[in-house]
């Protein structure tokens, strides 16, 4: 609290609990410790980022008036989340039953004798308050709640690790599964072919059986050869399926 001859002012840090995309909003309050009326004025290094409710306005004897200061919604953090805006607030004496009609810029020149009192108020962030963790089922009364966040809203290192691990798994085996499938779908694709060929084979072994059953002559040994050559190869290949 800043104690001058005319106003206190509480706080003199205005505190934000900074957070993006958001407007946020601090108050004052402002005592008049004297039995006259007291006028005042906030100024602020960047206007454009704050709006003051009122900025200007009358402190009857004795009492008090507050002060709202909203900041507008902010795209981005500051580094370090430290704020280099400052304000500042004049407070003057002023007419008895004046209002805030009455207030005129010529009150707060110093140049023209008036005693301005000033006073610095400075912008601080803070970190929004984060949400109680959630308490599961069956945990014991005044035990610490166990599950995959810890106090700080952040998930456990070695949870992370042991999860990342089984995904990493995982995927290896739903590659590896793929490769077998690709592998068994080869295999059964030529043994299905070498089928055919051996089905080809048989047809034509009977053709020439039939043919030369006509001619009356048996078989040659060349065409036995051939036969048992090519039954050799078939076979060699299914076994190989």
């Amino acid at each position: 609290m800043s104690t001058g001859d005319l106003l206190s002012i509480d706080p003199l840090e205005l505190k934000f609990p900074f957070e993006l995309r958001k407007q946020i909003s601090c108050s004052l309050q402002l005592s008049n410790k004297t039995d006259n009326y007291v006028a005042f004025k906030v100024k602020t290094t960047n206007p454009k980022k704050y709006c003051v409710r009122p900025n200007t306005g009358i402190v009857l004897p004795r009492s008090t008036c507050d002060i709202l200061v909203t900041m507008q919604t902010q795209k981005e953090a500051p580094p370090d989340m430290q704020c280099r805006d400052k304000f500042l607030l004049q407070s003057v004496k002023a007419n008895d039953g004046a209002t805030a009609k009455d207030i005129t810029a010529e009150m707060f020149n110093k140049e023209a004798g008036h005693v301005v009192e000033e006073s610095k108020l400075k912008v601080v962030y803070v970190s929004p308050p984060q949400p109680p963790s959630p308490v599961h089922e069956g945990s014991e009364e005044g035990s610490s709640p166990r599950g995959s966040v810890s106090d700080n809203g952040h998930a456990n290192s070695a949870e992370l690790t042991s999860a990342a691990r089984a995904l990493t798994e995982r995927l290896e085996a739903q590659d590896k599964s793929s490769e077998a499938r690709a592998l068994i779908t080869k295999l059964t694709k030529e043994k299905n072919n070498a089928i055919q060929q051996n089905n080809k084979l048989h047809q034509e072994l009977e053709l020439l059986k039939r043919q030369s059953c006509k001619s009356g002559g048996g078989v040659s040994f060349m065409i036995v050869a051939f036969i048992g050559l090519l039954g050799i190869i078939i076979g060699y290949i299914m076994k190989k399926s």
